[in-house]
């Protein structure tokens, strides 16, 4: 069973929910509210820990970049600093 409700969002929120749900797969913005409502509720985690592939991807890409403008230094030191 289904209820429905009403939901008012700032101008710029309702923007950036829309975009986030055309980017990530969610067919509209109830679509996206509904999940971000069953994990803010059924998944106590601090942060979310998964990452989309493409994400994962401009992870790796940020890191070697930035080793090798030595920016960051090791890998060893990168985990160190993230830890």
């Amino acid at each position: 069973m289904y209820k429905q409700i009403s939901l008012r969002l700032p101008k710029n929120l309702e923007e950036a929910a829309r975009k986030y749900a055309k980017i990530y797969g969610f067919r509209n913005i109830q679509e996206l509210i509904a999940e971000a409502l069953r994990e803010k509720i059924f998944f106590k985690e601090e942060y979310d820990e998964d990452f989309t592939e493409k994400e994962i991807e401009l992870i790796d890409e940020l890191i070697e970049k930035s080793i090798k403008a030595k920016k960051l230094g090791t890998e060893k030191q990168l985990m160190k600093a993230l830890q």
